[in-house]
């Protein structure tokens, strides 16, 4: 492209980027002024409402029927409908996370929020780690580092920025809170999560999106690439691996789960076997996704369905 255009592209996608950073930290800011099951509610209705509109929704449905060939066309619908909704529940839930979590350890039952694996949580908070804690884009994610933290295992979570620079500039600067702390997935991520397990300390994972230079592996039975940083850690710094979700229950109530140890494979010297390992990952996440199929992002192109497409048009567009 030429350089002067390729300039005044880059305004204009800052220039967007600006204005849609403004318009969502206001719709933000009025939630904020309604109480939570309010601001909720509002949030899942207009998702449902505007979501299907978008082009994600055809890529969701075919996502959907890869994943579940069983299912009828209705089904499929009303799941990538139900699932916009569940996404409005994940923006709006980002400006009441802080008082979401209403979890009293001395009156487990009382709040909205229930634990699972509680004997986990203290048993790691009275020994030093490495420990890695990994989850996928399911339920409401965003809760588990502050679960974590209310039991006193403060850790360090690595994200994907979102693609609006001023978004990611707000997510970045409102989860230095109790929760912990979030490390861009940008250059120089690896090392600073290395050096936290190399201290003996804890790092959260998202292991459910694609990555171009993954491990070739399957999830519902069809080929994706995954990332191998988790297996890799594990097997440099011999650190332990815990599976974590947050799944949304009905009446606006939560459950948080850290589930027992995963004992990731071992190859024949003793080491963790990488892609075994991530191939138990992804098993783990679909084993999820399968008992909450709304809750999960599925026009995220996990498959990679848009890539392989634009990738046709390309070759396309370059033999005629």
């Amino acid at each position: 492209m030429n350089p002067r255009l390729l300039k005044l592209a880059l305004r204009a996608k800052r220039a967007g980027d600006f204005v849609t950073a403004k318009a969502l930290f206001g719709l933000l800011r009025v939630l904020r002024l309604l109480p939570a099951d309010t601001g909720l509610a509002i949030a899942d209705r207009a998702a449902r409402l505007l979501g299907p509109l978008s082009f994600r929704h055809g890529l969701a449905k075919e996502n959907l029927r890869r994943a579940f060939p069983e299912k009828d066309e209705a089904w499929v619908e009303a799941t990538a409908r139900a699932n916009w909704g569940q996404m409005g529940r994940i923006a709006a839930e980002f400006v009441y996370l802080d008082d979401l979590f209403d979890f009293d350890p001395e009156k487990p039952g009382e709040g909205r929020i229930e634990v699972v694996g509680i004997e986990t949580f203290v048993e790691l908070r009275e020994r030093k780690g490495p420990f890695i804690f990994f989850t996928g884009h399911l339920g409401c994610f965003e809760l588990l580092p502050i679960g974590a933290a209310a039991f006193g295992l403060e850790f360090t979570a690595l994200f994907r920025q979102p693609n609006n620079q001023y978004v990611a500039k707000r997510v970045q600067a409102a989860r230095r809170t109790a929760g912990g702390h979030l490390i861009p997935s940008k250059a120089g991520a690896v090392w600073s999560l290395a050096g936290i397990l190399k201290g003996g300390s804890s790092v959260g994972v998202l292991v459910d999106q694609k990555f171009r230079r993954g491990v070739r592996s399957t999830f519902f039975g069809l080929s994706v690439k995954t990332n191998p940083l988790l297996p890799k850690l594990a097997r440099q710094y011999d650190a332990e691996v815990y599976p974590a979700r947050c799944i949304r229950l009905p009446g606006g109530r939560y459950r948080l789960e850290l589930q027992p140890r995963l004992e990731l494979p071992r190859d024949e010297a003793g080491e963790v076997a990488i892609e075994a390992s991530c191939q138990m990952l992804n098993d783990v996440v679909e084993g999820w996704v399968r008992e909450h199929p709304d809750q999960w992002m599925w026009f995220h192109d996990r498959w990679q369905i848009m890539g392989r497409r634009k990738k046709k048009k390309k070759a396309t567009i370059a033999r005629n």
